[in-house]
């Protein structure tokens, strides 16, 4: 692509387009480093008593939900869910301002963490997760990934974004 081309794009497609594509390169490289590198459970302490590296297999949503519930469900739910998801998104980032970085970021972000967290259900049936936060063993944040960081942090700022709008109305 040339950078006439590029400089062609409305920005809003440049920020969904390289974002998006620099989040998913960096989600599926760290999971693959862990898929090659660790048995299922293993974990590599990385600052004692706080912070793991620790392969988990998430068979449900963010942070274990649904994992239990039987595969002939959950399976088509974790499919069709994230890309009716993904077409919402869509559809709201078409009606978005060109110029409305922070919103398109944000978009963006939940955009890279759910085709993140979608290619590993395609490829491996489930989802790769591993960074594992805890506070001396006695409480874990379940494990999490890159993907879902992104999806989280896009959220945050959505949420951010609203409230402003909210104050701003009062």
């Amino acid at each position: 692509m040339s950078l006439g081309v590029i400089r062609g794009i409305k920005l809003k497609y440049r920020i969904l387009f390289f974002l998006t594509l620099g989040v998913v390169i960096l989600d599926q490289i760290t999971k693959s480093m862990i898929l090659e590198r660790f048995g299922l459970g293993m974990t590599l302490p990385i600052i004692p008593n706080y912070f793991n590296l620790t392969y988990v297999q998430n068979r449900g949503a963010a942070f274990g939900f649904l994992a239990q519930t039987d595969p002939a469900f959950r399976v088509p739910f974790f499919i069709v869910v994230p890309t009716l998801a993904l077409v919402s998104i869509a559809l709201v980032f078409r009606r978005l301002a060109d110029r409305d970085l922070k919103m398109a970021s944000a978009l963006s972000l939940v955009v890279a963490g759910a085709l993140g967290n979608l290619i590993d259900r395609f490829v491996l049936g489930f989802v790769v997760d591993f960074l594992d936060f805890h506070w001396h063993w006695g409480y874990h944040f379940p494990a999490f990934n890159v993907a879902d960081s992104a999806i989280c942090i896009g959220v945050g700022l959505l949420m951010l974004d609203w409230f402003k709008q909210e104050k701003q109305l009062d």
